[in-house]
């Protein structure tokens, strides 16, 4: 009974409404999700406290650059220059150089959605490894060109071996 009110039972700490109402939050996912985040911590630092499954840089350094600028569309004809001296490199048709051609149109694409200036060279970099890229020095964008086939990444290895291969 309750000293103020005696038909009232008496409560036992804390106001009689406070009680909880519903499930109790599930204990197994909760542990389960802490042993997860566990296991990544340890995995990660078991990576670099020993090297096992860490991605490393492959590419080496630079072996030649060559940075070069394009002139017209992708439905015209194209000119490929040297970006320093300003000499013509080749010239392609709107049916030669298609990958060269489609390439150079995706990294414009990217040029465009960032707001970047067009004129701005594109970079031809032959690495150590024998990889080629092409580097958007507006955009930072990089595409390794070896992922599409030797016969793609030897288009661009032409436009760089015009120049004599010269190092950086």
């Amino acid at each position: 009974m309750n000293a103020l009110n005696p038909n009232m039972p008496r409560s036992h700490g804390g106001p009689a409404g406070k009680q909880r109402s519903g499930p109790r939050f599930p204990r197994l996912p909760l542990v389960l999700g802490l042993g997860l985040l566990g296991f990544s911590v340890s995995a990660i630092a078991f990576g670099m406290n020993t090297g096992i499954g860490v991605m490393r840089d492959v590419t080496g350094s630079p072996q030649a650059i060559r940075d070069i600028t394009i002139a017209g569309t992708h439905d015209t004809e194209i000119t490929i220059s040297d970006a320093r001296s300003g000499e013509t490199i080749t010239t392609l048709s709107p049916s030669e150089g298609g990958f060269v051609r489609g390439s150079l149109r995706g990294l414009t694409r990217l040029r465009q959605v960032a707001g970047t200036p067009l004129d701005q060279p594109y970079r031809i970099i032959k690495w150590e490894n024998g990889t080629v890229s092409l580097s958007d020095t507006a955009t930072g964008e990089r595409i390794y060109l070896n992922a599409f086939g030797p016969d793609h990444a030897a288009a661009y290895e032409q436009l760089l071996a015009s120049r004599g291969n010269e190092k950086p």
